[in-house]
């Protein structure tokens, strides 16, 4: 019986091993920057977004908290939203590549994964600049955006990604 279920068990035990050594993985290097601010990645796309935002017209600085561990966009004179390191979508990134990886297909797994890891990056800094204009401009629509709207765009993307991982490269024969 279990002979039936072989190839299932095995994509989701890959699946689960992948997933767990990234997040370890993960976990201890954020541990190495812990009590020091916001840590480098996370630091990084706070840049970056800011950079974005100035870019567009949307005058934009970044305050440190390091004792909160969180960076504060300071937008038209007032903090309208803060970077911490849930924001960087990591984890998220870890979901999409463990999930790949779970449907091995050789080297094409590779560059499949590295054009999605970058598709995610891009999306997750215009997803961040994007809420930070809606918090600045709209600020009834906030919540709303930061709970729901913004967050089904960066999990869609991944969601997308892996069918089309699926359809197109991993049961094609």
């Amino acid at each position: 019986m279990l002979k039936d279920f072989k190839p299932v068990l095995g994509i989701l035990l890959r699946f689960i091993i992948i997933y767990l050594v990234l997040l370890f993985a993960y976990q201890f290097f954020l541990n190495r920057f812990q009590g020091t601010g916001l840590d480098p990645f996370s630091r990084m796309i706070a840049e970056q977004v800011c950079g974005i935002q100035n870019s567009i017209g949307f005058p934009t600085q970044l305050y440190d908290d390091v004792k909160g561990e969180q960076v504060w966009f300071y937008v038209k004179q007032e903090y309208v939203t803060r970077m911490v390191e849930g924001c960087n979508a990591v984890s998220v990134m870890i979901l999409f590549v463990a999930f790949v990886f779970a449907f091995y297909k050789g080297a094409k797994t590779f560059l499949f994964v590295s054009a999605g890891l970058i598709l995610l990056y891009v999306m997750n800094l215009l997803r961040i600049a994007g809420l930070n204009i809606v918090v600045a401009d709209y600020k009834q629509y906030g919540k709303i955006s930061h709970d729901f709207i913004f967050p089904a765009i960066i999990y869609g993307t991944v969601v997308v990604l892996w069918l089309v991982w699926i359809k197109f490269f991993a049961l094609k024969k």
